[in-house]
């Protein structure tokens, strides 16, 4: 079953690594394309917007196809727009190649979680789903420090090597995975669980706890110069720390969301995450402390999203398809307000202090997380997506949110 769901992983790596690493490059983009820092981490918001929109529309556009023909087709897209990535010389062209290399990221990792789902066997479909969407994860922890540490030569090569991921990942499935074809769900269906309040309140709380993390992360290099220098090495170190974070807080979660309520888990977390970023300008200081501080933020960026697709699934276990497709989206819409308002926000305040404005932001988060502790009882659950099979198990919490 592995060796089928190989090629499944990798492409969810590849989009993982593809998504954020460009945080880590922003220092040389910048400055090989003649635009300022804030002008090049609108290059991960554009990326983060652009996935936004395109995984429920795309996804549901292409929900007809088989899964190899979406994926080939998927992965396709991401190749070329990461290769018009690495060839360009202007803003403009890099910053609509990484439009259309979201629009393929948008539908690789929907339908890499399905197909995974698909040809698994029932009783290891959540061990297939957290081997192909731990692709993610990983990315975090090794693919972003990894990808920053090559583009310290130059930063082009980080590109061309995320394009090779991809490409293996498309021969992959295109010769080694059956023919998966699963009922198609429409745009509308979709969409019909953002009626709920109580679902909107949810979602709301997810989008301001990325844009929280991604305010600051999406430029994390500046933030950090002062214990970095120009040292690509130290950065690596730091981001690398910070992946590590991510990934034990992604695997503490689980735990944490069985055993205790997931509201609790989440608002504490928010909690914890709220204070370190405070203590950000302070606790970055050295280059030792800036480790753990790293650590212990990562770990807080890497808790809420399983509590958060817990919560969704508990509401409607029959609709979680679907949730979780909402949830997702809305991570990345958090991510591009993030960079976009981070972006901002270095045109008056130095980039030592971001965050500072960050905490204020997750701030917001945890009062609107307080207003959906309660979920609502006696509400018909969201309908299912169309053509759902009867009795399908629900999908595993995941690290990273599956569209």
């Amino acid at each position: 079953m592995f060796k089928r769901l190989f090629p499944l992983a990798l492409a969810t790596f590849a989009v993982g690594t593809d998504g954020f690493v460009i945080a880590g490059l922003l220092p040389d983009i910048s400055k090989d394309l003649g635009v300022t820092t804030a002008a090049a981490g609108q290059l991960v918001t554009a990326f983060a917007l652009a996935f936004a929109v395109c995984a429920p529309v795309l996804g549901a556009a292409t929900s007809g196809l088989n899964r190899r023909t979406a994926l080939v087709l998927a992965l396709s897209i991401f190749v070329v727009g990461n290769a018009a990535t690495a060839l360009s010389t202007s803003y403009e062209v890099v910053l609509l190649s990484r439009i259309v290399t979201a629009a393929g990221a948008g539908i690789i990792t929907s339908a890499a979680s399905s197909t995974a789902a698909a040809v698994a066997p029932a009783e290891r479909r959540g061990t297939a789903l957290a081997f192909v969407m731990g692709g993610l994860s990983s990315a975090t922890a090794l693919g972003l420090p990894l990808g920053t540490l090559i583009g310290g030569a130059d930063w082009h090569l980080t590109l061309w090597a995320v394009a090779a991921l991809g490409l293996i990942a498309a021969l992959g499935i295109g010769f080694g995975l059956p023919t998966v074809s699963l009922p198609a769900a429409t745009l509308a269906e979709r969409l019909a669980p953002l009626k709920r309040p109580w679902i909107l309140g949810v979602l709301g709380t997810t989008i301001l706890a990325q844009c929280s993390a991604y305010f600051l992360y999406t430029y994390i290099g500046p933030f950090l110069h002062g214990v970095t220098g120009e040292s690509i090495v130290k950065l690596t170190l730091l981001l690398f720390g910070w992946g590590l974070g991510v990934l034990a807080g992604t695997l503490v979660a689980g735990r944490l969301t069985d055993r205790f309520a997931p509201h609790g888990v989440l608002i504490t977390v928010l909690g914890v995450s709220l204070v370190l970023l405070l203590l950000g300008p302070w606790a970055t200081a050295s280059l030792a402390s800036t480790v753990v501080w790293a650590l212990a933020w990562g770990f807080c960026v890497g808790v809420p999203v399983i509590p958060q697709q817990h919560r969704l699934v508990s509401f409607s276990p029959a609709a979680s398809p679907v949730l979780l497709g909402l949830n997702s989206a809305s991570v990345y819409i958090g991510i591009a307000l993030g960079g976009a308002l981070g972006g901002l926000t270095l045109t008056w305040l130095s980039p030592d202090k971001l965050a500072l404005p960050a905490a204020g932001i997750v701030g917001l988060a945890i009062l609107l997380a307080l207003t959906t502790t309660r979920t609502p009882e006696g509400v018909a659950p969201a309908e299912p997506a169309a053509g759902q099979r009867a009795g399908a198990p629900e999908p595993k919490g995941s690290s990273t949110p599956v569209t």
